[in-house]
């Protein structure tokens, strides 16, 4: 039996950048609010100080900002007519564990979605009529746009201090910048990251080639920043530490680095952590949840009522609590009815691994956000008519810090050890580059999440079962992405390029990104979405669930830059639209 405690304003589950986004927006408002965190507390200067911060074999290999799969993991197959089994090990995606989430270990590429994102099935009818949309793929609008997400992507990038250059200010298009961008009302609050050699080259040889380049959107500071909230964050130093790491600098933007410093000192904020959410309780209507029931440390029960509740956890957890908690209606993929799981997406990883016979970089020296890109083959920025596919990805040269444990790539037919395997590595180490193409995954009916039958966690409940496989649309779209990236490499002067397509079935097994989307997805339909466009569930108004889960499809960009603009869109919602009269905020 659970313990009950005294009534809050508002409970947030999840204290990651949307969680730690909202509390510090409704907090403001003059809200009592409460965050549970599963995870332990997580501090730059305890945490990542700069004598553990690149300890590649912690934090790569052992994964110590992940949560342990002991504790919560998830089922996996390609189709229903598998039995899907456990993950022992995170290979595909790597969940964050504790205060800060995923954000803490991420590489810091910031992308906004473009205009036609948010009306992807409306735009692909309007350009190339509605048959030829397969019927593989079931995208969907958003139930936004875009003149109502720019000024919520403004206020996350000038909170992150986001590195970059503008390629359309008003309709303005500017030289330098990303033509293909949506309109925006001001530059990014920092210059773009200075440039090492590698993506220097790429620059030139894609320009060569006809394409538009621009320096990646960093969440890495280019310079010394204060934010919106009045946080000093420092430079990056090109220490090659980001993806799966906590940054030692200050100079990666992350809960800890642009909110947590101000939230932590507010007194009608409070953080439980170690406090593991088992279920929302529902009133006996189902239109309201009455209550958070969450697990301590102790392997104590309580019961922590509220007025409003915020789930902003990762995506997978999003929907599993929507599931053992009996919010909404589970969609079944046979009949495509129902919401919570539907259109789970992932993300397609293609790109080109570039070796070079008379060219020397330093590759150890990086960032995961530190390169140029190329937007002509993302999205719709290209003609698709007769491709036999939509979709696209944003091709780029960013050399992300070869770590000395993982980063030993040599060409095919390299002996996998002995002394030719070791010539090899000396030679190549600092001769090759990586073309990547972060590529759209849209969403097809068969795949989605539910809670699988069998296999359970240590403590009884129903792991999440995910079944995904790549649609033949995407597998048509990696093809053609990745040969036009190799075009690049060649045109760098690399003496061997390999490709690597994403044209077979997903594997649970290597690393591919950590962009699982979907499954709790927003839209203007009660009846094919879950949340609304304030992020608020359409079943149990005094819900919102906030973050990826709440995509339709994936876009060929990193989504963090996305997820922390729809924080700021719930938040603005909540204060200006729900707190003056509690109810929905739009009609069913």
């Amino acid at each position: 039996m659970a313990r009950l405690l005294p009534r809050r304003d508002v409970v947030v589950v999840g204290l990651g950048w949307s969680g730690s986004i909202i509390a510090n927006e409704l907090t403001e408002e003059g809200l009592d609010v409460v965050a549970l965190e599963r995870g332990p507390w997580r501090d730059t200067a305890a945490d990542f100080n700069i004598g553990v911060a690149p300890d590649e074999l912690r934090f790569a290999r052992r994964r110590e900002l992940m949560v342990s799969p002991a504790q919560v993991t998830v089922t996996t197959r390609n189709n229903a007519s598998q039995t899907a089994l456990p993950m022992r090990e995170w290979g595909s995606f790597h969940p964050g564990n504790g205060v800060g989430g995923a954000g803490i270990h991420w590489a810091g590429i910031t992308y906004r979605f473009h205009p036609t994102d948010f009306r992807l099935r409306s735009h692909l009818t309007e350009r190339y009529g509605a048959a030829a949309i397969p019927e593989e793929l079931s995208v969907q609008d958003w139930g936004t746009d875009w003149e109502e997400m720019e000024p919520f992507y403004d206020r996350f990038d000038y909170l992150a201090g986001i590195s970059g250059k503008a390629g359309n200010i008003q309709g303005r298009i500017e030289e330098g910048g990303n033509p293909f961008e949506g309109p925006r009302a001001r530059d990014y609050p920092l210059p773009p990251m200075r440039q090492p050699y590698g993506p220097t080259l790429f620059a030139e040889a894609a320009r060569g080639l006809g394409y538009h380049v621009f320096p990646a959107p960093s969440a890495l500071l280019s310079q010394g920043y204060v934010n919106t909230l009045g946080v000093a964050m420092g430079p990056c130093t090109y220490c090659g530490f980001c993806t799966n790491y906590g940054c030692a600098n200050y100079s990666k933007a992350s809960a800890q680095t642009a909110v947590l410093p101000v939230l932590m000192r507010k007194p009608n904020f409070e953080l439980r952590t170690l406090c593991e959410v088992l279920r929302l309780r529902l009133d006996p209507s189902r239109r309201q949840v009455r209550s958070v029931i969450y697990l301590d440390s102790d392997g104590e029960e309580w019961e922590q009522p509220a007025d409003l509740v915020v789930v902003t956890a990762f995506t997978l957890d999003n929907v599993r609590l929507m599931l053992l908690s009996g919010v909404g209606e589970t969609y079944d993929p046979r009949t495509r009815r129902g919401t919570i799981g539907r259109n789970f997406s992932y993300q397609m990883g293609n790109g080109a691994q570039c070796y070079f016979e008379d060219k020397v970089f330093n590759t150890f020296i990086g960032g995961g956000a530190i390169g140029m890109a190329i937007d002509d083959l993302n999205n719709d920025n290209f003609d698709h008519g007769g491709l036999g596919f939509f979709g696209g990805g944003s091709v780029r040269c960013i050399p992300v810090g070869a770590t000395p444990i993982a980063q030993r790539p040599v060409p095919p037919g390299t002996p996998r050890w002995g002394s030719a395997w070791k010539r090899a590595t000396v030679k190549y180490y600092q001769a090759n580059l990586n073309v990547s193409a972060e590529s759209s995954s849209y969403s097809s009916p068969a795949n989605h999440l539910d809670l699988d039958p069998t296999y359970t966690d240590r403590l009884g409940r129903p792991l999440l079962r995910i079944t995904f496989d790549f649609p033949e649309n995407d597998r048509r779209m990696s093809r053609y992405v990745t040969v036009r990236a190799a075009e690049i490499g060649r045109a760098m002067g690399a003496s061997q390029v390999v490709e690597t397509v994403r044209d077979g079935h997903w594997s649970s097994v290597p690393y591919q990104s950590t962009h699982v989307v979907g499954g709790m997805i927003m839209g203007a339909d009660p009846t094919t979405s879950a949340v609304n466009k304030y992020l608020q569930s359409w079943d149990v108004p005094n819900l919102f669930v906030v973050g990826a889960s709440a995509f339709p499809q994936n876009s060929g960009y990193n989504p963090t830059g996305t997820v922390g603009a729809l924080a700021f869109k719930a938040a603005d919602a909540i204060r200006t639209r729900y707190l003056a009269a509690p109810g929905p905020l739009v009609p069913a």
